[in-house]
């Protein structure tokens, strides 16, 4: 979808089918690309971030994470806890 003219008729189809002015098509669909871009390791760091933020103890995190992994897009291989800790702290 890298391509200017996919987005263009994406975001010319979005404002057919909704309310949306283009500028606001082009925003939803620019950030719809970037959340579906995340890496593996973009993905456990921010959703790390955002656990935490909520309360949640790192063990809790570290499975819920793993568990979250196989259920997004990218094709993540499976990861230990070991291997998450290792991605939030290095």
């Amino acid at each position: 979808m890298g391509d200017a003219e996919e987005l263009t008729e994406l975001v010319e189809h979005l404002c057919r089918m909704t309310r949306l002015e283009p500028f606001e098509a082009r925003r939803v669909v620019e950030e719809v690309l970037a959340y579906l871009s995340e890496s593996p390791a973009e993905f456990i760091t921010r959703r790390h971030a955002e656990l935490q933020r909520e309360g949640h103890a790192n063990a809790e995190i570290f499975r819920r994470l793993a568990t979250e992994l196989g259920q997004r897009r990218f094709a993540a291989p499976p990861l230990s806890e070991r291997q998450i800790r290792r991605l939030v702290y290095g």
